[in-house]
């Protein structure tokens, strides 16, 4: 969305506007906003310096989308809850320490309050039906309301970084959550700080590695292209270095996504870890990847603001049979693998997918990453089968991407589907029998 300015709203240049965003400052809310009453959807007041809303925010009646991330609020405003059409809601990097039950809006159906300082939620956070995605990570909650298991729409929630001392049981029953992420918490951080501390990889001395240009940049740090050298200089390979920044992400700790990827261990689906970086000047944390083919491109799309936890595709994008089976066999095999070794993926998406558009898949992005106990078999099944639904919404994608061959879906796609997408989530399948299935279906 555009950035728009104070001078273009008041001299009347953005009028019939159904997005808005400023970012200039503003201590106070413009009152020039309600000449937009009858098409603003979409409301951006991210980056100013507003502590409160007026009591007559609902005037805006169409507003579904309300930004108001890096803003020094210390309360979410209570008229939220008075707009009628509003399904959105973001206050990501505020002061927040109060969740007053009025501010929750009955359509919601997004809420981002990630890095704040909230210590406890309102009970009635489980009267809201629609609710889909719930961000919380980085704030100071130690229980979630035991309502919240009413929340039978809820797909993705995250809750890493906060003093949680376990997961409550009724989580591990919602039916249509997928992607769940928990790190950070006191109930893993012996299991996380051992998983830092004997990373079953070499350190790989900064000082041999040549840093190149930019690949990419997220949430949770910078991967360049680097060549790695021997001590006389000389350069030994192409690899990928990703330097971890030290802020709470949407998802969680960057520290805690890399712990997630030391302990992952090989698989042809996943990008391969070389080592991790030491000796780092400013004591950056970071990993050496191998170089992946530029060949490789993403899947999908993330999801966007209508689709809301679905990715978004390509309009031409479509698989043949075998390519699309192998892309869903590799999943399931690299899921099978990381649950193997007591790690739940947590954003299992077709945007966190490369693939070569010959079937190979490679799995990465492990920032809503979280550890489990293994030996613990009941819990370790409930967290499984919370990412085989993810799983589910994968397969269910491919499938409607299947070139012209509707009939190949019933014979055995959407079965598989169905039974990944339950709602009775102890009857899902495990990775280890949908491996097992797709390549009966391969057969």
């Amino acid at each position: 969305m555009k950035t728009s300015t104070l001078e273009q709203l008041r001299g009347g240049q953005l009028a019939g506007a159904r997005h808005l965003k400023l970012a200039c400052g503003l201590s106070e809310f413009p009152r020039e906003i309600f000449a937009l009453a009858d098409t603003l959807e979409t409301l951006d007041l991210s980056g100013n310096a507003l502590t409160a809303l007026p009591d007559d925010l609902p005037k805006l009646h169409k507003l579904r989308i309300l930004f108001a991330s890096n803003n020094p609020f210390t309360e979410l405003p209570a008229v939220l809850g008075d707009c009628a059409s509003l399904s959105m809601v973001g206050f990501k990097s505020n002061r927040i320490r109060q969740v007053p039950a009025r501010a929750l809006p009955p359509p919601l159906r997004w809420l981002i309050l990630t890095d704040n300082a909230i210590e406890a939620l309102p009970a009635e956070i489980g009267e809201r039906s629609n609710l889909q995605k719930l961000m919380l990570a980085g704030n100071r909650l130690r229980a979630l309301p035991e309502t919240m298991g009413a929340l039978n729409r809820l797909e993705l929630l995250r809750i890493s970084a906060n003093r949680l001392d376990a997961l409550p049981e009724w989580l591990l029953r919602l039916p249509r959550l997928a992607w769940l992420a928990y790190a950070g918490n006191p109930l893993n951080a012996m299991r996380e700080q051992a998983a830092l501390a004997d990373a079953p990889v070499p350190d790989i001395d900064w000082h041999t590695l040549a840093l190149g240009q930019t690949l990419g940049e997220g949430a949770s740090g910078v991967i360049h292209r680097a060549t790695r050298l021997l001590r006389d200089g000389h350069p030994v390979e192409a690899v990928a270095v990703k330097l971890f920044k030290g802020a709470v992400t949407s998802d969680g700790l960057p520290d805690l996504e890399m712990a997630a990827c030391l302990q992952a261990g090989a698989h042809p689906n996943l990008i391969p870890v070389l080592g991790k970086v030491s000796g780092h000047p400013l004591d950056e944390h970071g990993l050496v990847m191998a170089l992946i083919d530029p060949s490789f491109r993403t899947l999908a799309g993330p999801p966007s603001l209508d689709s809301c936890t679905r990715d978004v595709y390509a309009d031409d994008i479509c698989f043949n049979r075998p390519t699309a089976l192998r892309i869903a066999r590799g999943m399931a095999s690299a899921a099978r693998h990381l649950h193997g070794r007591g790690i739940m993926h947590g954003d299992f998406y077709a945007h966190n997918i490369l693939h070569d558009g010959a079937g190979h898949g490679l799995l990465g992005d492990f920032g809503a990453a979280s550890l489990h106990d293994v030996a613990d078999r009941a819990r370790a099944q409930a967290l499984e089968r919370i990412e085989v639904r993810a799983f589910g919404c994968l397969l269910e994608e491919l499938a409607q991407r299947l070139a012209g061959e509707a009939n190949d879906r019933a014979a055995g796609f959407d079965a598989l589907i169905a039974d990944c997408l339950g709602e009775c989530v102890e009857r899902r399948p495990s990775f280890e029998d949908i491996v097992a299935r797709l390549d009966a279906l391969s057969d």
